[in-house]
């Protein structure tokens, strides 16, 4: 684990920005008014519909956020340092916000964050500014007593918002919560080596749950940056109706 926790932070380190360079938003027709998708860095973007504004995984500093609104919820998968990242929720306007997150990661945060904090765990459904949210299970496979990421200690989520349906996948492998589900209009899918899934095992199982469009994100590794473009490749491949959006995750990379 040691070795690891260095590798990852070697990782971190290089991805951390210095100032905003947002590629352009994308804008999805939804109910009471558009979707309005933002990429930021890794896993961390913005989602904004009917004037609220939420934040995943805020990471990359301050300047990361650069021009985007103030959140008014924040959702956090994990309790690793590109997820749940204090230096960068310290440094952003986080006064109106409400965090949703696993148990794990309240116990890790500072008083005040934390008493901002809904815990929520697998399989739960909540509520907030008129989106549902649904916690799903993320993790590794093999199950073993030393994953980096086991069952049950972070977080995907599908929100409903607009009519739309989110998926947000957290740092997991070729899970079969994940290939179960149904009517996603917009998912964000992980795709690094060794910390979740291959390229190929990606495209599988997004082939399985048939999302109308997919975003590869997280997609940074111990190697280096993951083959997007072959993902695109696999999936359109296997279903061409499935849009394949590609956007820069890693501006300073």
């Amino acid at each position: 684990m040691k070795k690891f926790n260095a590798i990852w932070f070697v990782v971190l380190s290089a991805c951390f920005v210095t100032h905003a360079q947002h590629p352009a938003p994308d804008t999805i027709p939804a109910n009471s008014g558009k979707v309005i998708i933002q990429p930021v860095l890794h896993a961390t973007l913005a989602i904004t519909w009917n004037n609220i504004t939420i934040y995943v995984d805020p990471y990359g500093g301050a300047k990361a956020f650069d021009g985007l609104a103030a959140p008014s919820l924040i959702l956090i998968t994990d309790i690793h340092g590109d997820h749940m990242n204090l230096e960068t929720l310290e440094a952003i306007n986080t006064s109106r916000a409400v965090f949703i997150a696993p148990p794990a990661v309240r116990e890790k945060l500072p008083e005040e964050l934390a008493n901002q904090t809904i815990p929520v765990a697998n399989g739960s459904v909540i509520r907030q500014f008129d989106i549902i949210i649904t916690a799903i299970p993320m993790y590794n496979l093999p199950e073993t007593e030393d994953s980096r990421h086991p069952r049950g200690r972070g977080n995907g989520y599908v929100l409903e918002m607009g009519g739309k349906r989110i998926y947000i996948s957290g740092d997991t492998e070729d899970i079969a919560e994940m290939r179960a589900l149904q009517n996603i209009d917009i998912a964000f899918v992980c795709m690094n080596q060794p910390f979740t899934m291959t390229v190929e095992q990606a495209a599988n199982a997004v082939l399985e749950f048939k999302p109308k469009i997919v975003y590869p994100f997280h997609y940074r590794g111990q190697g280096g940056l993951s083959d997007v473009a072959k993902f695109k490749r696999l999936v359109n491949e296997g279903n061409k109706n499935i849009e394949v959006r590609l956007r820069n995750w890693y501006p300073n990379y």
